[in-house]
Formats: structure tokens, C-alpha cells, sequence
């Protein structure tokens, strides 16, 4: 099995210091040149976002101590699917969570997420009315947390045609990533 590893991007000493203790005791090395995960920590979530100016085509998680609705929503739209509590995280949830980045999947604390989802939603982009019954399904079981070949498993057809499914519910719900369209989804009560 090959060994977990990340970018670690940190906007200081202390947050630098924090990840690595946490990487540490998971058993994930910190490999800048070939980890296909970027780490970014910081104090709060815009922090850790500030210290990831060029993630690459990497896929970015955030460990931070606070998390504001409005830094919430500037990670959400721009790609991060991971976000974790930095003190409240154990190894375990981390390993979990490296994995759910690399493969596209979103974690978010489930109080952050009750708090972004009681706010307000943005003026200028309003969620379709209704979805099709194969769009509802996939959103419903990627609400539950399911990959795409659980999901494939459990409607009984391809993983080829639910990223197709989720491609479409992406550009329907104008959404980057996973965890925005359940948000997304469930403010507009479409599951």
C-alpha cells in the first residue's frame, strides 16, 4: 500500500507546526514535489486559503481553528471540498479525509455545514426548480456521503454514467464541487 502524502501550505509557524504534529501521528508524509493532495493550514479558514496561492491541479483540503460562514462559502467556491477542525480532528478523520480529496469527495464539519446551509443564498445564482429522478437519486445518495461507485452500485448503472450525472447537476446547480451541490440542494429543497 502506498503511503499517504500532502502539500502542507501554512500561513505560520504555529499552523505549520500544528499540521505537521497531526501528519505526524496519522502516518502521512509531507512530500511538496509529488503529493497529489495540498494541506493548507491557518488560523482561520481565509488564512489557510491565503497560503495556498498556486495549489496546481491539486485538489486542496483546509485544517483551521475558525470557520466564518463568509470564509466557508470563498473555500467552497473555490474548489476546497475538505475542511476540518485543526484541534478537533483525529488521525483517523484525517487519513479519511485525504482520501475524500484525492478522489473528488467532500468533508466538511457538521456544524459548519448546518451554519452555511442556514444562510442566506446569493442573490445572483438561484437553483433549478426541479431535478430529474436520476439527478435526485445521485444527489441524494452523494448528501449520504457515497463515492461514485457506490452510488453506481446502488442505482445499478455505471460509475461512467454518474460522473456524467454529476457533471450535468455541477452546471445545472452552478456548483464546483460535491458538498456545494448538497448545500446547494438542500437550501433549495431539491432533496
Amino acid at each position: 500500500m502506498t503511503a499517504l502524502r500532502v502539500r502542507l501550505a501554512a500561513t505560520d509557524a504555529l499552523a505549520r507546526a500544528g499540521a505537521l504534529e497531526l501528519l505526524a501521528r496519522a502516518g502521512i508524509a509531507v512530500d511538496p514535489a509529488a503529493a497529489p493532495v495540498t494541506l493548507a493550514a491557518g488560523g482561520t479558514v481565509e488564512e489557510a486559503l491565503d497560503a495556498t496561492a498556486d495549489p496546481g491541479d491539486r485538489p486542496v483540503m483546509v485544517l483551521a481553528d475558525t470557520f466564518a460562514p463568509a470564509g466557508v462559502l470563498r473555500a467552497v467556491r473555490t474548489g476546497v471540498s475538505v475542511l476540518l477542525h485543526a484541534r478537533r480532528t483525529t488521525t483517523d478523520q484525517l487519513v479519511a479525509a485525504v482520501h475524500s480529496a484525492r478522489h473528488g469527495d467532500g468533508r466538511l464539519p457538521s456544524e459548519v455545514l448546518v451554519r452555511l446551509l442556514s444562510g442566506p443564498e446569493p442573490a445572483a445564482v438561484t437553483a433549478p426548480r426541479t431535478l430529474t429522478a436520476r439527478q435526485t437519486a445521485v444527489l441524494t445518495l452523494m448528501a449520504d456521503g457515497h463515492g461514485n461507485a457506490a452510488i453506481a452500485r446502488s442505482l445499478s448503472c455505471s460509475e461512467h454514467t454518474v460522473k456524467n450525472v454529476i457533471y450535468e447537476l455541477m452546471a445545472r446547480l452552478q456548483v464546483r464541487n460535491r458538498s456545494h451541490a448538497v448545500a446547494r440542494a438542500v437550501r433549495a429543497g431539491l432533496i
